[in-house]
């Protein structure tokens, strides 16, 4: 089994406390794991049963609970299972693999499988960019659109440790500093997080180890494979992707790709959640 909790004590208090904020999702929904290779993997599912599928993927150090704004828009239109990555502070399994292999796909094949699902739309941030982007080069004919949300796997990465190793050393103040330094100014300027957010961003960063091994960028001729309608959203003083170049790669390898690119913001970006509906409403034709 993966320590990737500090304690039993810290694994617990977040997952109470998940389950507390899962209870405010805001359509009706059902949450339940299925069983998979990599062990259970939980899920959130809500709208019609017969309306296209989009799966979405939630960044590394999180969990579903980031979709629940999104969650009534995305729901008007599709049918959304919202999976908490294997190996993160949810409720999945605490299995981790290191990119680069076909482990991952393999854990979306039975996914995908236990939920009756042949293909489906993908929606990833950061890290679950990178999950969604992985399995359509590797799974092609299962993905019908790509959303990518300051996603890791096209561009290079940052050298960010290096810049934040000192706060590791400072507290709760070291912690909430190095929070909003990823984040960037679309996190700080936003106005006041609601209290319960950033309880349990802090209760994760306190009891949580965060994924250290590196994620390679896919080759040229891996993205040059992806045919399907992709959109990228992108921030260009993103502290931990080379937003530059991820945007510099998809203009000139996957030419379909729909680019919105922000100079101002950071890793963090807003979900752009009309935007990602109505591509994904085109990309499904409705």
């Amino acid at each position: 089994m993966s320590q990737i909790y500090k304690s039993e004590d810290g694994a617990r208090a977040i997952h109470e406390r998940y389950r507390e904020i899962l209870a405010l999702w805001p359509v009706p929904n059902r949450q339940f794991t299925v069983p998979t290779r990599a062990g259970d993997t939980f899920v959130i599912a809500c709208g019609a049963e017969d309306a296209p599928p989009v799966f979405l993927f939630h960044g590394s150090a999180s969990t579903s609970f980031m979709w629940i704004m999104d969650a009534a828009a995305l729901a008007a239109h599709f049918r959304v299972y919202a999976v908490d990555l294997i190996g993160e502070p949810g409720l999945s399994a605490r299995t981790r693999y290191k990119p680069g292999g076909e482990e991952h796909a393999l854990w979306l094949d039975d996914a995908f499988s236990a939920l009756s699902v042949s293909k489906a739309a993908l929606v990833g941030v950061s890290l679950g960019g990178w999950l969604a982007l992985d399995y359509a080069i590797r799974r092609t004919e299962r993905v019908t659109a790509l959303a990518l949300i300051c996603p890791a796997g096209i561009g290079k990465l940052k050298n960010f440790l290096l810049k934040a190793f000192p706060y590791f050393f400072l507290g709760e103040w070291g912690r909430k500093r190095l929070r909003a330094m990823v984040m960037g100014r679309a996190y700080t300027q936003r106005g006041p997080v609601p209290k319960v957010v950033e309880d349990f961003l802090g209760l994760i960063f306190r009891n949580f180890t965060p994924r250290r091994d590196p994620i390679p960028p896919a080759s040229d001729d891996e993205l040059q494979r992806l045919k399907m309608p992709i959109a990228i959203f992108l921030g260009g003083e993103d502290a931990l992707i080379d937003s530059v170049d991820t945007k510099r790669r998809a203009e000139t390898l996957l030419p379909q790709a729909e680019i919105d690119f922000d100079p101002n913001i950071g890793h963090f970006i807003p979900t752009p959640t009309a935007k990602i509906v109505a591509f994904l409403s085109r990309a499904n034709g409705i």
